[in-house]
């Protein structure tokens, strides 16, 4: 007679969960929160801004060129000239067409050279420029 029961116990192995699926998920929403991050575009310097009762805060990401107290101009951690403002403002643009421009410049620099780069950005052909400023705090 044929023993049904003793070999279904020898043949039976041990439960195993198959992880396939969850890596699949894990890795589907991790292109998905990569495609989906819009990343905020920094200056590359650290700057006091000046104090404006007026200032208000904006989430719109655009291009960030920071002036640093010794005048110097960084746009994404690295140094530009001022002659080249207007290249990489043309180039930002082509790129988003309805970006905006932030200059994002210390407090004790002379107000010729926020002059100067607010210029080129607008010769670039910029429509939407800002000077970023802090709101006063009030203690």
């Amino acid at each position: 007679m044929i023993n049904v029961r003793g070999r279904l116990r020898r043949e039976r192995k041990p439960a195993q969960i198959d992880m396939a699926p969850m890596l699949d998920m894990v890795f589907i929403l991790l292109i998905f929160f990569l495609v989906t991050t819009t990343f905020v575009r920094e200056s590359g310097v650290e700057v006091n801004r000046p104090a404006a009762m007026t200032a208000q805060e904006t989430r719109q990401s655009g291009l960030r060129l920071g002036i640093s107290a010794e005048g110097r101009i960084f746009v994404d951690g690295q140094q530009i000239d001022v002659r080249s403002i207007r290249a990489v403002t043309e180039r930002f643009l082509a790129q988003t067409p309805d970006g905006s421009i932030v200059i994002v410049a210390d407090k004790t620099v002379r107000t010729g050279l926020t002059v100067k780069v607010l210029d080129q950005c607008r010769l670039a052909g910029a429509q939407r420029i800002a000077v970023a400023a802090e709101a006063p705090s009030t203690r």
